[in-house]
């Protein structure tokens, strides 16, 4: 049997763990809201008010700091020109079909008629009724208008091109199995190519050169469609395109013929072992029947 003593000591621990509980409960309710300072997580409304002020006076000037550095930014440039222009200073080549590898079945128009639409498609701005209302430029010389606030537009009509125009033959020569690609070089702001550009088209792992013709003639790049001023600038630019029409013999069907187009004559790079496709396109194609 206990002993009152012992009983005692017992209710005394059970009220001192009571005692401890509510004192933890209401120290964790004090450091939230203690109502005997009126501090709110260890804060007065005073001091929470001085460093909200702090931290919105401190955001706001850099926000301010910000938009005045953007702000002078943009008052060093210009809507027509880059500034500052990270692309290289000799142009890409690009072709149209836009493909690599350009195979087809002369005999089934509907194998090769992706690669005709993308042909028409790219020289509906080179239609004659719309080029006419373009300038006449003077051929071999640059067309420069600096100090002209609306850039005039030289005239490249589609007809230059001949059988690769699609308007004698609408398949481009694909249906003789003789197809007709396009190339373009990339545009770059400013560029004043020295010399003669033109492009030039040579068939690797042949035995004998491919035949190939070249509209306009001699695949040449006049330099009177440079400079180019920008998409703002100049809206309406057109630039020079190369018709390259592969005549291509029976003896060439079912074998892939790999082509590379470079722009010679002139100062822009085309050897550059770094980027293949500076100054230079590399492509396949195959015809079969």
């Amino acid at each position: 049997m206990s002993t009152p003593s012992q009983e005692q000591k017992v209710e005394e621990s059970g009220e001192k763990k009571v005692s401890q509980k509510e004192a933890a409960a209401e120290s964790w309710r004090d450091s939230i809201y203690n109502p005997r300072t009126r501090e709110f997580l260890g804060r007065t409304a005073t001091s929470w008010g001085l460093i909200l002020l702090f931290y919105l006076l401190f955001y706001g000037f850099l926000a301010a700091m910000f938009l005045l550095t953007m702000w002078v930014m943009l008052q060093t440039l210009s809507d027509d020109v880059p500034r500052h222009q990270d692309r290289v200073k000799s142009p890409g080549l690009v072709i149209r079909p836009h493909a690599a590898d350009i195979s087809f079945n002369r005999s089934d128009p509907a194998d090769y008629r992706p690669y005709v639409q993308q042909l028409h498609s790219l020289l509906q701005r080179y239609n004659d009724s719309i080029q006419e209302r373009n300038d006449l430029c003077l051929v071999g010389e640059f067309t420069e208008q600096d100090q002209e606030p609306v850039k005039r537009v030289c005239q490249f009509k589609r007809s230059l091109l001949r059988q690769c125009s699609g308007l004698p033959d609408a398949s481009f020569g694909f249906a003789e199995g003789r197809p007709c690609v396009i190339v373009k070089m990339n545009r770059i702001v400013g560029l004043r190519p020295l010399g003669e550009p033109y492009i030039n088209c040579t068939s690797k792992q042949r035995q004998s050169p491919l035949q190939i013709q070249y509209f306009p003639a001699e695949g040449r790049l006049d330099k009177m469609f440079f400079p180019y001023y920008g998409k703002k600038a100049h809206p309406d630019y057109v630039q020079p395109l190369v018709a390259v029409k592969l005549l291509l013999t029976r003896e060439d069907y079912n074998r892939e013929q790999t082509l590379e187009c470079r722009v010679e004559g002139s100062d822009l790079r085309n050897s550059d072992e770094r980027d293949k496709f500076l100054g230079r396109v590399i492509f396949r194609v195959k015809v079969s029947e």
